[in-house]
Parts: structure tokens; C-alpha cells; sequence
């Protein structure tokens, strides 16, 4: 069983998923958001492809650690999926994440535009990296 890392976006979510051990996070792609039924549809076949048990999606705070507008929807989003697949779901501070995957993206000499449609599956994968860890038997922060 797998967990699925969802870094959420009003038009378009960046998804990827831990190995069967739940220690690493690989990027999967994103997502273009649609309607609630074909988003449910998706979000089901990966659900079954994958084998999720699962869900974290990354919880866009300000930086003071205050919620917003982005956060709330994003949290209206996670409970959807939550009541609509039957799974756990958990919300992880997903501060700077976009900015670090905008770095990671430099390091590879990718383009700030070209990098775009990499940054949400990016995300994700550092939003689920992080989730991770910290689930890490031994972890100092578990």
C-alpha cells in the first residue's frame, strides 16, 4: 500500500506517490481539475493503480502560519476526497515548497517557463518526501 501526495491547485493538482515501504516519494504528474465527477473517476483509478492507503495534501499557510483563502479550499478539497474515497487523508505545511521546487528545477537548468508544468508534480513529491520522513519509525519528530 502506497500513500499519494497532492500538491493542490485551483486548475491543476501535482500528484506523486511513496514506494510500497513508504521511504521514498516519486512524482506521478499533475492533474487539470474538471468536475467533481470526472476529478472523482481520476482520483479512484489512482487510488486502485497505485494502491493507496493513504492521502497527504500540502497545506499552502502564510508564512506566519495563519490560514488563508488557498489553505481553506485546499482543506475543502481534502475532505472531499476523504468523504468520497473512504480514505484517511492529512494535511502537511506545504510553505516554500513551490519555491523549492523552482530551485531543484535551476539546479537541473531547466527554464523558469519550461519548469512550470514540472513545479506542481515537484511539489508534491517534496510535500509527500517530508510527510514521510516524519512517519519515519525513529524519526525525531514523530
Amino acid at each position: 500500500m502506497r500513500v499519494l501526495g497532492i500538491d493542490h491547485g485551483d486548475k491543476r493538482v501535482g500528484l506523486a506517490v511513496s514506494d510500497l515501504l513508504w521511504i521514498t516519494a516519486q512524482a506521478i504528474g499533475f492533474y487539470e481539475l474538471k468536475n467533481k465527477k470526472e476529478d472523482l473517476g481520476y482520483f479512484k483509478s489512482l487510488v486502485t493503480e497505485y494502491q493507496i492507503k493513504e492521502i497527504v495534501v500540502g497545506l499552502p499557510l502564510m508564512m506566519d502560519g495563519t490560514k488563508g483563502t488557498q489553505a481553506q479550499k485546499t482543506e475543502e478539497f481534502g475532505e472531499w476526497l476523504r468523504r468520497s474515497l473512504n480514505l484517511p487523508v492529512a494535511f502537511w505545511d506545504e510553505r516554500l515548497t513551490t519555491r523549492q521546487a523552482f530551485s531543484i528545477l535551476r539546479e537541473q537548468n531547466i527554464k523558469h517557463k519550461a519548469g512550470k508544468k514540472y513545479k506542481d508534480q515537484l511539489s508534491a513529491s517534496i510535500i509527500l518526501s517530508s510527510y514521510l520522513e516524519h512517519k519515519r519509525p525513529g524519526s525525531h519528530e514523530a
